[in-house]
Formats: structure tokens, C-alpha cells, sequence
């Protein structure tokens, strides 16, 4: 028998489940995902300067989606969302680079694929900010690939590309030729459409030619892979997912909740026998809404398995589909060293945001993206005086607590329209969706990361904080003081017995330059925050005790906290411990030095990375 038969008819073979035979073989399913890529870098979405034929010929065979989304703007809370299928902030996983205990109830996708007699291989990403759990994965390294599967059983294959990541575009000369070595069709720079929020320079040209660029290769590794599935005689046996995992790396797209941040290409190729009627038809275009939340049901969906009580999300693919959704969310949070918590709301037409941290920067100093020709160049201009209006305010030293962007007809999200009489209806209405989603779900993110650390050790994991009564009202009662600058509310809120309460109230007097009373809090993430009010207000060597303190801690990210606080305050008093800090041997992150390293270069005028 030849092997693409063979391989046919294993694949075509039923198999047990719960012990009894299947009646019928299920579809093989491929996932095909790349890293830090926007749609339009695809030419099947339109753009001109993109070449990518293969994605192209998929899509030609299958659907694009026009309206798909991360849940973040980051790698590691978004797969953490896909693995799941839950949000990050209802799991904690929701930080860039935290490490977080799964519930026992809570398991990985793949392992109820694996229940339903699927084969299952991932070439070889995680990055979830939890340890892979065991019985997830059958193969999970880089030789890991369907071939490896036993005979008569379907296979879930992952292979992820690394080469549109980020810290590919700030590649030049052979170092980027070495790396995208079957791009022949070079992009010419001066064709390149630069957005509005970015100024048009040179080094911003080059930059977005390196990313058309880079996703060209990424393009040629996916038709290696559907040719192999050809050559293997699978093709017809296969559903086929291609997708990014957020938008492209470079600065207010990659980690922001705007449309160049959250939005990813997603193309699905369903062959002709495993299509449910009205689904699957070649060439289609769907503009239905979806979130990467959705995925998991849906693979297990197509695959014939019921869905997991945990998933948070609803198939759109496959038989016995509900309604569409009419809206799709996303978190930004601590991004490495910098703290934020900025929620998204997105519906087919509008955006909305609602910013938790109005009084820091669209743009905190960071150590990755600033490495960036764009970073520069933005960081260069503003200096002189020279960015576009539009560009400008993204630099801008604080923003709204509200946002509200009507993407059909402003599709770069540069006009705020949430202060406009006529949109306080959608306004309304997409601030009322954001509410329901933190209510229904939980948001962990309007916790201080040091409380959710210390809750974790007592509870075993991040979600039980979810678990008390009255969830939704305390969730509340965090929006009503995170989102206010009455100072009686905030000095009353301090006496409030939950931390995180205590924690945002200490917060928003520190806004006001108002001191807080709270430096011997029994929440040491509370008493970093106090200190930070009580030094803005004035001079106070109790608050200064207090941070150098826990600029010591044995906990990383309660340093983190109290080195984003001294940044605040400014680092003259601080300069022994933030020297310290930057050689303290049990940074696992290196987070806390980077903070400590910026503010000594700030404070002696000198530049570079953390040493």
C-alpha cells in the first residue's frame, strides 16, 4: 500500500471514545500561527505591497475572517487565552511573564482532544505563564508533527512561526537576510502607507518593509507545511487554521488594545466533507465577530467532542452554533516592568476603552519596545518639537479614562469620541458591556499584582479571588474608586477592608498629591502606594523607609511595584537601594532592574538598556 493511502485510511479509521467506537472518523485539525502580525501584512486582506501567495491560495480555498481579535496585545496572556479558552484576568494569567497555578478543574484544550482520541503535537510554543500541564501534549518539541501520531488516530498538530516576532524587525543588513532567506521580493519603502500615530521617517519606512518582509517568510513556511499535508494525502482530511497571535510588534500596535494591537488575521480552510452547510464555502469572506476566546470550543466543536465548562467563548465553526457575539474584549496589563490596566470593548463598528490608569503615559518607558528605530524616532521628534498633532498625543503624559473610536469611519482610532453629545448613547451602551463582561467573568486586574501573589500562596490559585460572594460587588466598588478623583472618596476608601480597595485609593491620592494614611497597611502593596502619595505631597521620611523597604522585598514583583513607585517620586533619595537593585541576583524577570536602571539614567543624564 502506498503511504499517502495508508495514510488516508488511518486517518479515515473511527476510533474509541469513552470506550466505545466512534461512528464516524473525525476531521484531522492543523493549526498554522505566526507571531506579531497585523492583517494587512497579508495581501488576501487587500494591501497591495504584501506578498504571501500561500496564505493567499488558503484563503482562496477557504474563509478569512475580517473581524478576529486577541484578548490581549501580547503573546503570553493571549495563549494563555487560547489554551484555556478562558480570559486571562479570570485565570491571573493576564500579566506579561507571571507564572500562575491552573485551578485543578482548569485543563488545557488539547487534553479533551486527547479524551476524543485525538493525536496531539505542538512545534513547539507555549508561553501560556503557567507549566504546560501534563497530558496536554502527546508531542511538544520541534521535531513534534503529525508523523509522529500511531496509526488510526486523527491528529490537532500546532507549528508556530517565530519569524514576524518583534525582535526580527529591528534586523538590518545579513543578520535580517540570514533570517528571511526565501524573501526575494523586496518591498519598495517608498509605496509604504505609514500611519497616522507614527511619524513618516526613514527609519519608520524601513521598519514596516522589515515586517511585510518577515511575514513573506512566514507565508513560505506555511506552504511548506500544506505541502507536506498534500504530499501525505491529508489534505482533503484536514481543516486548516492559519492565524497571529496579536498585531504587529512595533509601538502602539503590539500590547495596546487599539485595532492595530488586538486585531489578527485568521483564515480557516475546511475541506469539502467536513463542512457543515452554509460554513466552509471557498473564497468567503466572514465578518462576524471573533475572539481567540473562541477557538478552543470551536476546534473541539469540529472535532466532534462536547465543550469544556470552563470555556468562556463560543465555537463558530461546526454543527449546533448560538448566536453570534456582539462584542469582543481585551486587557492590557503589567507589560513587563511597566504596570497598566486598560480594558477594550469592541464591537462591529466602535471601540471603546476604558483606561484605569488615566494619570500614567499611552507610553511608559519600557526596555523592549524602546529598542525600536520607531520608539526612537517618536521619542526623537516629540524632543524637538516636530510630531504631527495626531502622532503627538500618543506621547502625551496621561490620557483619558475614556476612549471611544468609531473604527468603520476612523479605522487608525485617532479621534476620541467620547466627550461628543451625539455618541453618549454607544458610549453608554459599550461602557454597560464592559461592566457586564468584568461582572460575569471577573477581573483580577483591578488587583495589585503583590495581593494577587499573596492571595495565591493562601488559596492555591489566582481564580479562587474570584470565588467570593458578593464578586460582583466588590468589582463595583474597585471601578467606583479606581475611576475617581474625589479626595473624600478616596480618604474614606482607605479604611475599606479589602486591599485592593485600599490599594487604588492610596492610588488616586497620589494622583492628587495628597497623602494617604496608610503607610503601616497591613497590604505592602498598599503601603508602596501610600508612600507614593505621601512623597508626592511632600517630604516624609516614614514613606521613604517604606519604599527603600520593599525595593528589598523577597517577592520580584513587590520590588517591580516599588520601583514603578519611585519612578513616580523621582530617585534621589532611592539611589543606594535602586543600585542594589539592578544586581539583586534573584530578579528571575530582571523587571525591577530595568525600572531601577532607567530612573539612575534619567537622573544622571545618561542613556541605554538595563546593565
Amino acid at each position: 500500500m502506498r503511504r499517502r493511502d495508508f495514510l488516508r485510511k488511518a486517518t479515515a479509521t473511527p476510533f474509541a471514545v469513552g470506550g466505545e467506537a466512534a461512528e464516524k472518523p473525525r476531521p484531522n485539525i492543523l493549526w498554522i500561527s505566526c507571531e506579531d502580525s497585523s492583517p494587512y501584512a497579508f495581501s488576501c486582506y487587500g494591501d497591495p505591497l504584501a506578498s504571501t501567495p500561500n496564505i493567499d491560495a488558503l484563503a482562496a480555498r477557504g474563509v478569512r475572517y475580517t473581524h478576529c481579535y486577541s484578548v490581549a496585545g501580547v503573546c503570553a496572556p493571549t495563549r494563555s487565552g487560547i489554551i484555556t479558552g478562558m480570559y486571562p484576568a479570570s485565570l491571573g494569567s493576564h500579566f506579561m511573564r507571571c507564572r500562575i497555578q491552573l485551578p485543578k478543574e482548569v485543563r488545557c484544550f488539547p487534553a479533551y482532544l486527547r479524551d476524543a482520541g485525538y493525536y496531539t503535537s505542538n512545534n513547539v510554543k507555549t508561553d501560556y505563564n503557567f507549566g504546560v500541564p501534563k497530558g496536554t501534549w502527546d508531542a511538544l518539541s520541534r521535531e513534534a508533527h503529525w508523523r509522529g501520531r500511531p496509526a488510526g488516530k486523527p491528529f490537532f498538530a500546532v507549528f508556530n512561526n517565530e519569524t514576524s516576532h518583534e525582535s526580527r524587525l529591528v534586523r538590518t543588513g545579513e543578520e535580517y537576510a540570514r533570517t528571511t532567506p526565501h524573501v526575494t521580493k523586496r518591498v519598495d519603502r517608498s509605496k509604504i502607507a505609514v500611519p497616522p500615530y507614527w511619524p513618516d521617517t526613514p527609519a519608520v519606512r524601513e521598519q514596516m518593509a522589515h515586517f511585510y518582509e518577515c511575514v513573506s517568510e512566514v507565508d513560505y513556511e506555511a506552504g511548506r507545511l500544506l505541502r507536506e499535508l498534500e504530499r501525505d494525502g491529508l489534505a482533503e482530511d484536514t481543516i486548516v487554521f492559519f492565524w497571529s497571535d496579536h498585531g504587529v510588534g512595533l509601538p502602539r500596535s503590539k500590547r495596546w488594545n487599539y485595532e492595530s494591537g488586538t486585531q489578527a488575521p485568521l483564515i480557516v480552510y475546511i475541506p469539502e466533507k467536513w463542512r457543515v452547510e452554509g460554513q466552509g464555502k471557498p473564497g468567503s469572506v466572514d465578518d462576524q465577530l471573533v475572539s481567540f476566546i473562541d477557538l478552543a470550543p470551536t476546534v473541539l466543536n469540529l472535532a466532534g467532542a462536547p465543550p469544556a465548562k470552563q470555556f468562556q467563548g463560543r465555537a463558530f465553526l461546526g454543527p449546533g452554533l448560538t448566536a453570534p457575539r456582539e462584542y469582543v474584549y481585551a486587557c492590557h496589563d503589567r507589560m513587563d516592568e511597566r504596570y497598566e490596566t486598560i480594558r477594550s470593548v469592541r464591537d462591529k463598528r466602535y471601540r471603546y476603552i476604558r483606561n484605569y490608569r488615566p494619570f500614567l503615559p499611552y507610553y511608559q518607558y519600557m526596555n523592549t519596545p524602546e529598542g525600536s528605530p520607531v520608539m526612537k524616532d517618536l521619542r526623537r521628534l516629540h524632543a524637538e518639537g516636530k510630531l504631527s498633532k495626531t502622532a503627538a498625543q500618543w506621547m502625551a503624559d496621561t490620557k483619558p479614562a475614556e476612549e471611544l473610536y468609531d473604527v468603520e469611519n476612523d479605522p487608525h482610532e485617532v479621534k476620541n469620541l467620547s466627550g461628543e453629545p451625539a455618541m453618549r448613547g454607544v458610549l453608554a451602551r459599550m461602557r454597560k458591556a464592559h461592566v457586564a463582561w468584568q461582572d460575569q467573568y471577573g477581573d483580577l486586574g483591578l488587583f495589585p499584582e503583590g495581593e494577587i501573589i499573596r492571595e495565591e500562596a493562601q488559596l492555591g490559585t489566582r481564580a479562587a479571588m474570584l470565588r467570593r460572594p458578593g464578586r460582583a460587588q466588590l468589582l463595583g466598588a474597585l471601578r467606583a474608586v479606581a475611576g475617581t478623583t474625589n479626595a473624600s472618596v478616596l480618604k474614606g476608601a482607605l479604611a475599606h477592608p479589602e486591599p485592593a480597595i485600599r490599594y487604588w485609593a492610596a492610588t488616586g491620592l497620589a494622583n492628587l498629591k495628597l497623602r494617604a494614611e496608610a503607610l503601616e497597611d497591613a497590604s505592602t502593596s498598599v503601603r508602596i502606594a501610600a508612600a507614593m502619595a505621601c512623597l508626592r505631597a511632600g517630604e516624609d521620611a516614614r514613606a521613604v523607609a517604606v519604599l527603600r523597604a520593599a525595593l528589598k522585598d523577597a517577592e520580584e514583583m513587590i520590588r517591580l511595584e516599588a520601583a514603578n513607585a519611585v519612578d513616580r517620586v523621582g530617585g534621589k533619595l532611592f539611589e543606594k537601594e535602586l543600585e542594589a537593585l539592578i544586581a539583586d541576583e534573584r530578579n528571575e524577570t530582571n523587571y525591577p532592574a530595568r525600572v531601577a536602571n532607567r530612573i539612575l539614567n534619567v537622573m544622571r543624564g545618561t542613556e541605554g538598556k538595563v546593565r
